[in-house]
């Protein structure tokens, strides 16, 4: 079997990414057993390539299961928490900015009843 190229891997179904794995997986077992028993260098080789491969489809699979969630989720008033933007805590615990320009009573009352000075400079 001739190395997985991830270009191709994009345009298939789950049912056929899901078969792919399969039959990367039984091959891997098959190479496995070969290194066991002492088979030919050439075949030991290939153990990295079809690992290489089955993290491929892999990551194929996880990519387009996080983009349907993405689109089952959005509009939805919470999102999952690993579909969330990582940034850092301290900016994930900041206050929004509505939050941030909200006003107490106390801060209303002084606003209306001291609000800014004008003055008019003479040139």
């Amino acid at each position: 079997m001739p190395e997985v190229k991830t270009g191709q891997l994009w345009t298939k179904t789950k049912d056929e990414l899901t078969k792919k794995l399969d039959e990367l997986k039984a091959e891997l077992q098959n190479l496995r057993v070969q290194k066991m028993t002492g088979g030919a260098a050439s075949k030991l080789t290939r153990i990295h390539d079809v690992r290489k491969s089955i993290a491929k489809v892999l990551t194929v699979i996880n990519a387009q299961q996080r983009h349907q969630l993405r689109l089952f989720y959005k509009g939805k008033k919470y999102l999952p928490l690993d579909l969330r933007p990582k940034k850092t805590r301290a900016i994930r615990r900041r206050l929004t900015a509505h939050e941030a320009s909200l006003k107490t009573e106390k801060e209303k009352k002084k606003l209306t009843h001291f609000p800014q000075r004008k003055y008019a400079v003479k040139a």
